[in-house]
């Protein structure tokens, strides 16, 4: 017996050197830096404002200097007051999407698993619309309490409620049911998504409007306070993520192996939902709902790096943080002076790439 695990433990370890793809992911997540930063710049310079890549960079280079006239004053507002919040607003956001699902994923160890599917931002969805419906009235202490904080807390413990009923019920023995945590996660987003119903019903004229653009998913109302809000709750829940890797890695291989590997799992269980409650939630809060960012950015990875999280969650900030800042902008210049919602663009993306996840797990489509 002993023989055998020997054995076992050899075959994998063969394979895992085999398929060593660390050099590659290493090559990929420079690229993915490189490629960020020329999105950001395509971000600050696409729309109607005159300001070129060019002239952005010479005002960050040369600032208040005398003589500078890289940006006029009205290029200066439009790009530092209104463009600059919404495009690291988008980074922050596209990043704690993409490594939720791929934390998610490995959790579960199921490549379906996603904040979305499994009710996490319906969740998130019932605490943000409460607090916008009812923050004047049933919540009004609450709210005056915490201030411009009562949103994002409020969406957090949404999603952080609907994450651990959704573990406790799809776990028994200590063991986790996929098929009875996706099933569970679809009845919980459902009835997440009824409750959320009978709260716009009760909204006002302009509740409403705001809540119907909200719920698809727009980076419009980005400002510095809602960063200041919202931003550190997802850089701290981002920057633990990384020191989760080692234990999904070990999950792969099942929990109680990774438990003789030394893996607390409890604890890198509860861990993992709260960082994930805490990133879609404080996500959810100031974006509305956009959809498909953490289940096909982990995907897209795991084809060119492998499922190594070590470098699979990093590699899965940057490319989150792209493809978001990517759809912002067609969703700004598609159908311009208008703006169309960005959960629009991601699930018109998305939706496609998902049902091919699903048939290529037939055997349907081949690589």
């Amino acid at each position: 017996m002993a023989d055998q695990s020997i054995a076992g433990a050899a075959g994998v370890m063969a394979t895992a050197s085999e398929g060593d793809r660390s050099g590659r992911a290493r090559i990929v997540i420079l690229f993915l830096c490189v490629g960020l930063v020329l999105v950001v710049l395509l971000s600050l310079t696409s729309g109607a404002s005159d300001a070129s890549a060019v002239s952005v960079i010479s005002d960050w280079l040369l600032g208040a200097a005398p003589g500078n006239e890289a940006l006029n004053a009205r290029d200066r507002l439009i790009v530092y007051d209104i463009r600059l919040p919404r495009v690291i607003l988008g980074v922050l956001i596209g990043a704690a999407l993409a490594v939720s699902g791929a934390v998610m994923q490995g959790l579960f160890r199921n490549p379906l698993a996603d904040p979305g599917l499994i009710g996490v931002s319906a969740g998130s969805s019932l605490g943000a619309v409460a607090v916008i419906v009812l923050g004047a009235t049933v919540l009004a202490p609450f709210t005056s309490a915490l201030g411009t904080l009562a949103l994002p807390l409020a969406a957090f413990c949404g999603g952080l409620a609907t994450t651990l009923l959704l573990y406790q019920v799809a776990t028994r023995h200590g063991r986790t049911s996929v098929a009875t945590m996706l099933l569970a996660g679809i009845a919980l987003a459902a009835l997440a998504m009824a409750l959320t119903g009978i709260l716009i019903f009760m909204a006002d004229d302009r509740q409403l409007r705001d809540l119907t653009f909200w719920q698809l998913g727009s980076l419009a109302g980005a400002t510095w306070q809602k960063i200041g809000s919202v931003g550190p709750v997802i850089v701290l829940a981002l920057a633990a993520m990384p020191f989760l890797a080692r234990g999904l890695n070990a999950l792969a291989l099942g929990e109680a192996t990774a438990g003789h590997l030394g893996i607390p799992v409890q604890r890198l269980k509860y861990t993992a939902i709260v960082g994930v409650s805490a990133a879609v939630g404080a996500s959810v809060a100031v974006s509305g709902g956009i959809g498909f960012i953490g289940i096909v950015v982990p995907h897209l990875l795991r084809l060119a790096i492998g499922p190594d999280n070590r470098y699979l969650l990093p590699a899965s900030a940057l490319l989150g943080a792209c493809l978001l800042l990517l759809a912002d902008a067609v969703a700004r210049t598609i159908v311009a002076p208008a703006e169309l919602p960005i959960g629009i663009v991601t699930a018109i993306a998305g939706a496609p790439f998902f049902l091919w996840i699903l048939l290529r797990k037939r055997g349907v489509v081949d690589l």
